[in-house]
């Protein structure tokens, strides 16, 4: 079954670059969704499917590049490498990348957004973990002092060079300490310079609300929207209902991924052939047209001649 990508609008959404930043959307009246992008080619797609956000997130990037769990196996070498390509195949989307516990103390934290904005980034999101972290959908996790990391929060606004890069500070919490702990944390992440604030896990839609209520009018919220993880809602209108800000898919992408290329491993394994395969596939020309082959073709010619 053949694959019917429409890349006609390609080359419009790749060459034109917003002039509203991402702190400007943010601080617009629309919800907002954050698609996981983890390698140059999930940032391509995105882009020419018209999308203007990219969520970089350190599970994604484990999961794709390394085939390890969301345990912190990535170093800020990694993530660098991975947000200055996604920056380079996908210049018009506004990257929110996922930075972790900042590998470190104050000081890690405030050379990983200096290293990470000069690499890309629009948005670094830091959450108050103990390292190793792990998902923020998994049980045994644990957090360290509310003014560690609000020296981390302050260290990480101080480190920025452009004012419209953008800090959000994450909370898990909810989980190990219960709400209203989480909901103090997000007061002094606030009161220390987080532009938005994310409280990881609510178990439900109530206390979803209950924290939309608390910082109305005070902070952008995130909220996780992770297929088969733990969160109340699945939908941007939801979010939006309840007065949060960003909606972020961080692994919705690989999620749709891994079942197809599964099964064209095992048609492949079965039948030593693909030709039969029953899944939409993309052609050799589909896949060159995405990476825009006749461009860089005509570069050469160019320089050629």
């Amino acid at each position: 079954m053949g694959w019917n990508a429409d890349f006609a609008t390609a080359d419009l959404v790749t060459s034109f670059v917003s002039e509203m930043t991402l702190k400007d959307k943010v601080n617009g009246p629309d919800v907002l969704g954050a698609i996981g992008v983890h390698d140059g080619l999930s940032a391509r797609l995105l882009e020419t499917a018209g999308g203007s956000i990219g969520f970089v997130s350190g599970a994604g990037i484990s999961f794709a590049r390394f085939g390890k769990p969301d345990l912190g196996f990535l170093t800020v070498s990694d993530l660098t490498d991975v947000v200055r390509i996604i920056a380079d195949c996908a210049p018009t989307l506004d990257l929110i990348v996922d930075i972790d516990t900042g590998f470190g103390n104050a000081i890690n934290t405030a050379h990983a957004v200096r290293t990470l904005e000069r690499a890309g980034a629009s948005a670094l999101q830091i959450e108050d973990q103990t390292f190793p972290k792990r998902c923020g959908h998994l049980a045994g996790k644990s957090v360290i002092e509310t003014s560690e990391m609000v020296g981390k929060v302050r260290a990480a606004c101080d480190a920025r060079h452009n004012p419209e890069t953008l800090i959000f500070a994450r909370t898990d919490a909810i989980g190990v300490l219960g709400l209203e702990a989480a909901i103090a944390r997000g007061d002094a992440y606030l009161e220390a310079g987080a532009d938005a604030l994310f409280l990881e896990a609510p178990s439900s839609y109530e206390d979803m609300a209950t924290i939309a209520q608390h910082f109305k009018g005070r902070a952008p919220l995130i909220h996780n929207l992770v297929e088969g993880g733990t969160t109340p809602v699945s939908t941007l209108s939801a979010l939006g209902e309840l007065g949060y800000k960003l909606g972020l898919f961080p692994l919705a992408s690989l999620h749709a991924a891994i079942p197809a290329q599964t099964a064209m491993i095992r048609q492949i394994l079965a039948t030593g052939a693909s030709a039969h395969f029953e899944g939409p596939i993309a052609t050799l020309a589909d896949i060159n047209k995405l990476v825009s082959l006749d461009a860089a073709l005509e570069i050469g010619r160019r320089y050629r001649d």
